[in-house]
């Protein structure tokens, strides 16, 4: 199985460091975030990673080559003329994924001991297109959820916001760890709904969740932490030895 890691985000919350630095080189306990994820997806017998860049991407690229890919086989998929966040960057590595194979997708800014094996269990059980985990932490943006965990809309609190795909009486809030099994069909789907060049997965799960399975596993409890800004690395360090 493969699983490619999104790297490839300019950091802008991460400033000062990503003046000068990838966000995925950030230190948490003196290894990089980008370590740390190539090292969790080895702990699930992963070690075949797709790592997409752009924002000093030659950074990236060296430290790779320079620590032999933490022990991983790495390919790298190339945004540098543009950023497309994670669904245009999923797009665009199509060709580098095993054909007719699931995978999985994390965030390079994402910490987390969510156990992929169960994850795939929940998957082979349910038999979705997507499954990704869920917790109950507070956050100012939800995926919504019915009461056999089927993703229904999204929620932007903040800004009181709602996308809903398919209509409830009443919906679970849940939030979002960024770890992601997808079913190989997925690259079929998007082109078939005209996904092109830069977008979101939100955007991918919320026009297909009316059609297709999409499925949240819930591992409230388990460590996680969202490396998004500077001030997020004392708690990421806190619980990431």
């Amino acid at each position: 199985m493969k699983a490619m890691i999104f790297s490839a985000g300019l950091g802008t919350r991460f400033k000062p460091w990503t003046d000068k630095h990838p966000k995925a080189l950030a230190l948490v306990n003196g290894k990089s975030l980008l370590q740390r994820n190539i090292e969790y997806l080895q702990q699930h017998g992963i070690k075949d990673v797709i790592v997409n860049v752009h924002h000093f991407a030659d950074q990236i690229i060296d430290a790779l080559k320079k620590n032999d890919g933490w022990g991983s086989n790495v390919i790298i998929s190339d945004e540098t003329n543009e950023v497309l966040e994670t669904g245009g960057g999923l797009l665009k590595a199509e060709r580098l994924f095993t054909p007719g194979e699931r995978f999985i997708t994390c965030n390079v800014d994402i910490l987390t001991e969510l156990d992929i094996n169960n994850l795939l269990l929940f998957h082979d059980m349910h038999q979705p297109l997507i499954s990704f985990g869920v917790t109950n932490r507070k956050t100012s943006r939800y995926f919504l959820f019915d009461n056999l965990n089927r993703l229904c809309g999204w929620r932007n609190v903040k800004e009181s916001e709602e996308r809903i795909s398919i209509h409830k009486s009443y919906y679970i809030e849940k939030a979002y760890s960024c770890v992601v099994v997808f079913e190989y069909g997925i690259f079929d789907l998007m082109k078939k709904h005209q996904f092109s060049g830069k977008f979101s997965l939100v955007e991918v799960y919320l026009k297909l969740a009316t059609e297709h399975l999409i499925m949240g596993y819930d591992h409230s409890g388990d460590k996680f932490a969202d490396v998004g800004k500077p001030e997020s690395v004392a708690i990421a360090e806190s619980l990431f030895p």
